[in-house]
């Protein structure tokens, strides 16, 4: 049966269509034309015997009172050339009277083409019906299709010439098809056929056939018909199954043209079959053995090897072993000591490469590979190279807040922290100290090999001034002049010598009850102060204003009084307020008598 739904789809101009018909017929009119009866008549097929050959026409009797005439011409080249006697069937097209003295003549007008075309039409409507198989010669492209020779012309529909349109439908003039009879009009005699619906058909018979026979495991060749981003589309004959990029190769593959092209026939083998949705998956990579099979005994963990760079990403370069299995150099696996910002500074795509396996995920198919393994660690000798109290020479690559990173050798850095960077200064911040680049000799305090870590120090290139030279240079109840350098609301920090501050606390400013430091003393002046105290444990100097002018028994007589404050440096013990000036300091040495421990 005929699918009416298909017909309706059509891409047919009635108008276009008509016009093409009356072209095939010469000019003649279907529905003017006499399929046979007696007489003769105007577009009458009648049967003639040729008379004889006059120049450029036949003469041929039709049993008319006048003979009638052919040109020539319509006998086509191939033929055998009309003799006389001979038998035609002809059309009759005109019949002119002519006055030629006292008899009445007439000129009978005849066309053996037209004739045999209407012959034609009459015969394969009478043979031909919609759902037939018809074979023919596509003849010429017009407009919406093709016209294609079956004994009559018929249409063939551009969109009905294959199951995706072809590009150029002009292509297909020549060659020998077969198609479907889709509609027959026989008040217009005209027929519309199909390539498409033909194939269809034939593909459905052998789809379903093809799904009976199928089964996982099983080698078909088919033949790739359409390519995208992700596979192939292969007809298997009768059937497209799916070859995924993924499943075209052990190794990897950017684009599925990289192994196959369209029309190329090829063996696959059948990976899935979904019956009810009628999809097939295939594969070409598994008619062969995988090459991870025996990874782990071709390529065990901590086993040198050599292998090419294919592809390089900003996490890492993938490393061809062989074809079909690769490996992944992470960032992290390049270099003991550089910094690496990204792989390509190291390596590039076709680089061959020695690396070390790391790792092996038989399951994932995947390979750790380190290209830093197959060097020494530096780090492995760093105790040995910088033992404790070596002095070296680095340049400083980065501040922190807390310290300085200082590079001694490529790619090996140690921390100079900031309360490892002055005996006497308190410094808040390395910048201090410091700057970027700067070249500076450190100390080694303490390498940690195993979390790599190294320890340095810049006032360990110098003896502890508060073992031997401040306590002997200030004594309790000296007078000494110092530069007020900050103000806070528990006292004022005195600077004594360099960097060297003592802590003058606000109940020694002045004789008088001070409750804001700010109304007896400023930031840069000079002062003269008593020292009370000095702690070499703590590291604190306790200074005093008023006390001055005193003697020594009023002097003893106050310290009896005075306890060590407690609190973080440089803060005060309730609010750690600052009130003024800059850098830091160990907070209060003394407090008032009296005040809550």
């Amino acid at each position: 049966m005929v699918n009416r739904n298909l017909i309706r789809g059509l891409d047919l101009n009635e108008q276009d269509w008509e016009q093409e018909l009356n072209a095939a017929l010469d000019g003649a009119d279907p529905a003017q034309i006499e399929w046979g009866g007696e007489g003769i008549g105007l577009n009458e097929i009648v049967e003639g015997k040729i008379l004889r050959i006059e120049g450029d026409h036949v003469l041929v009797d039709v049993g008319y009172k006048s003979e009638g005439m052919i040109p020539l011409n319509e006998w086509d080249e191939e033929e055998e050339r009309p003799l006389p006697g001979q038998m035609v069937k002809v059309l009759i097209e005109d019949i002119e009277d002519i006055q030629a003295g006292m008899d009445d003549a007439s000129m009978v007008a005849l066309s053996k083409r037209k004739a045999e075309k209407i012959e034609a039409w009459r015969d394969v409507i009478s043979k031909v019906h919609e759902g037939d198989v018809v074979t023919g010669v596509a003849t010429r492209k017009i407009k919406g299709g093709l016209l294609v020779d079956i004994g009559v012309n018929v249409f063939l529909p551009a969109s009905q010439v294959d199951i995706r349109r072809p590009p150029d439908i002009g292509d297909y003039i020549g060659r020998t098809i077969q198609c479907m009879v889709l509609k027959i009009d026989e008040a217009r005699r005209n027929i519309v056929v199909s390539r498409r619906a033909l194939i269809e058909s034939e593909r459905a018979e052998k789809r379903e056939k093809l799904l009976r026979e199928l089964e996982v495991g099983q080698l078909r060749k088919g033949v790739v018909k359409n390519i995208a981003e992700f596979g192939a589309f292969v007809d298997l004959g009768g059937i497209d199954g799916l070859l995924h990029i993924t499943d075209m190769a052990w190794h990897r593959v950017g684009h599925p043209s990289e192994v196959v092209a369209i029309d190329e026939e090829i063996e696959v083998k059948i990976l899935h079959i979904d019956r009810e949705k009628e999809k097939i998956a295939l594969g070409l990579k598994q008619k062969s053995a995988s090459p991870w099979d025996d990874v782990e005994s071709k390529y065990p963990v901590g086993s040198r090897i050599k292998g090419t760079v294919v592809n390089v990403m900003s996490y890492g370069a993938f490393v061809k072993l062989e074809e079909g299995i690769e490996g992944l150099v992470h960032i992290s696996e390049m270099s003991w000591t550089k910094r690496i910002s990204h792989p390509n500074e190291l390596v590039h795509s076709d680089d061959e490469i020695e690396v070390v396996v790391l790792g092996i995920n038989k399951e994932k198919q995947e390979i750790s590979l380190g290209m830093k393994q197959t060097q020494d660690n530096p780090w492995d000798k760093v105790a040995e190279r910088y033992p404790t109290g070596t002095h070296v020479t680095g340049v400083v690559r980065n501040l922190t807040n807390y310290g300085a990173f200082i590079e001694i050798e490529e790619g090996i850095d140690g921390l100079l922290h900031v309360s490892d960077m002055s005996w006497t200064r308190k410094i808040s911040h390395p910048s201090e100290m410091v700057e970027k680049g700067q070249k500076i000799e450190c100390s080694v305090i303490s390498v940690d090999q195993q979390r790599r870590r190294i320890a340095l120090g810049l006032k360990q290139m110098n003896e502890d001034p508060w073992a031997t030279d401040i306590p002997s240079k200030y004594q309790p109840g000296q007078v000494v002049i110092g530069e007020v350098t900050k103000l806070t609301n528990f006292g004022v920090f005195v600077g004594l010598e360099n960097g060297l501050e003592g802590l003058l606390h606000i109940s020694e400013l002045a004789d008088h009850k001070v409750d804001n430091p700010e109304d007896v003393v400023k930031v840069g002046d000079k002062i003269e102060v008593k020292v009370l105290r000095v702690d070499q444990d703590e590291r604190k100097i306790g200074l005093s204003r008023k006390r001055v002018e005193w003697s020594e028994d009023d002097l003893g007589e106050e310290e009896g009084g005075a306890t060590v404050a407690s609190g973080s440096p440089g803060q005060n013990v309730s609010t750690g307020e600052l009130r003024g000036g800059t850098g830091s300091a160990k907070g209060p040495l003394f407090k008032a008598p009296g005040a809550e421990e």
